[in-house]
């Protein structure tokens, strides 16, 4: 399992203890604009209307928070694995915001709304569920219903992890932590342990907030997701 070390996710602690107000707003909340739009996001080349949909279902991990139209995950994710020869269409249903409460209501919508079954959908929630004190087992219960929904529905899922932040204290850490790992196995998921890995800790691939990342960590999250999608694709080759 890769993982990072203590020290980032010390300081990844510290920052959510002092910006937790903020990270704690809700989907109405309107990012300010990107102060990255010089970083080198991989230009977007043409998708054919009929290439495999793969749906970037999260929170404001996902949906770009601060970076511009090609800075977030969804366009680089895209782009980078055109790159490597997978042609797919990464839709962005990232909400900044979004508990796992809030992605279990909106799950079936944007599936039912989606033009055409999903190849795959990444889902990374839970984060905001941390931020906001909401108890372990309601994280676990909305993930496992979401999990739960995308096999009935018989769409593959890589599910992308968080960690509890050292100042929530060990004992919401161990019902927090497992939970990932846990409905990866139970569901047959491929698994990213951390979102993060690589970049919390990091300024340079940070926002001020030391919170989300910015262009460049989008990009190093988008290294260490690329080669899972390609594995969960084999024929969008």
């Amino acid at each position: 399992m890769r993982t990072a070390g203590w020290r980032s996710y010390a300081l990844y602690g510290c920052a959510i203890l002092l910006c937790q107000p903020l990270a704690a707003c809700g989907p109405a909340e309107k990012p300010a604009a990107s102060t990255n739009e010089a970083a080198a996001a991989k230009a977007a080349p043409a998708i054919p209307a009929d290439a495999p949909l793969v749906i970037a279902f999260g929170d404001s991990l996902y949906a770009g928070y601060q970076l511009g139209p090609r800075e977030g995950l969804a366009p680089q994710l895209q782009a980078a694995l055109a790159e490597d020869g997978v042609v797919v269409r990464v839709q962005n249903a990232g909400v900044s915001g979004d508990t796992t409460a809030a992605g279990r209501q909106r799950l079936t919508y944007v599936l039912d709304n989606a033009k055409t079954k999903p190849a795959l959908v990444l889902l990374g929630l839970g984060g905001n569920d941390m931020l906001r004190g909401i108890g372990p087992d309601q994280t676990r219960a909305n993930l496992d219903a979401m999990l739960a929904e995308l096999k009935k529905r018989e769409i593959p899922v890589l599910l992308t992890g968080m960690v509890a932040a050292p100042n929530l204290g060990s004992d919401y850490a161990a019902k927090f932590n497992p939970i990932y790992p846990e409905l990866a196995a139970k569901y047959d998921a491929s698994f990213y342990p951390f979102i993060l890995d690589n970049v919390v800790g990091k300024k340079e691939l940070m926002l001020g907030d030391n919170i989300h990342p910015n262009a460049k960590g989008v990009t190093v999250v988008v290294d260490g997701l690329a080669p899972l999608v390609e594995d969960a694709l084999p024929d969008a080759k």
